[in-house]
């Protein structure tokens, strides 16, 4: 009758253990979808600055990439949507940049970009929270389409600004 009485407990003791780790891998599955959910919007750009970005294929297919982080289910779509957009990345870095938009101001934004998507990859390797990482991200793309916006926008003279002279 002890022997019973011990094999019950150990029984009970291994089907209580074994729940909780189901449960644990649901709540984090389920947390990336929320995680994606509360992340900032992307801010649009202006009739000016569309119209040029529709012609330049490259940062059109990055824009489409971008996107696809808000519709991340579970870690690995995060990561198979950051790959996607270190690839779509290079294509655009080497890419034939618009005449408007082929200034450092436009260029260093996207090196920016370029560093927390790497930064963002690299939370997911080292299987740390990247939603730090991931707004971080996003408002260095903010930060990219703003300075679209401004530079369309622009009305000095380009010979005014590289002049140094007063």
């Amino acid at each position: 009758m002890q022997k019973f009485g011990y094999f019950l407990v150990l029984l009970l003791i291994l089907v209580s253990c074994k729940e909780g780790v189901q449960e644990t891998a649901i709540v984090e599955e389920s947390s990336f979808g929320a995680m994606a959910n509360e992340l900032p919007k992307v801010i649009s750009v202006n009739a000016k600055a569309k119209a040029i970005l529709d012609g330049w294929k490259d940062y059109s297919m990055f824009h489409q990439g971008f996107e696809r982080i808000y519709t991340i289910d579970t870690r690995e779509d995060l990561v198979l949507v950051i790959e996607d957009l270190v690839e779509k990345q290079k294509a655009l870095e080497n890419s034939e940049y618009p005449a408007e938009f082929n200034i450092p101001q436009i260029k260093g934004r996207q090196k920016v970009v370029k560093t927390y998507i790497l930064k963002t990859k690299g939370d997911l390797e080292y299987r740390l929270n990247p939603e730090v990482s991931i707004k971080e991200l996003i408002t260095a793309y903010n930060a990219l389409r703003d300075q679209f916006n401004v530079t369309v926008n622009n009305t000095l003279p380009a010979e005014l600004m590289e002049t140094d002279e007063l």
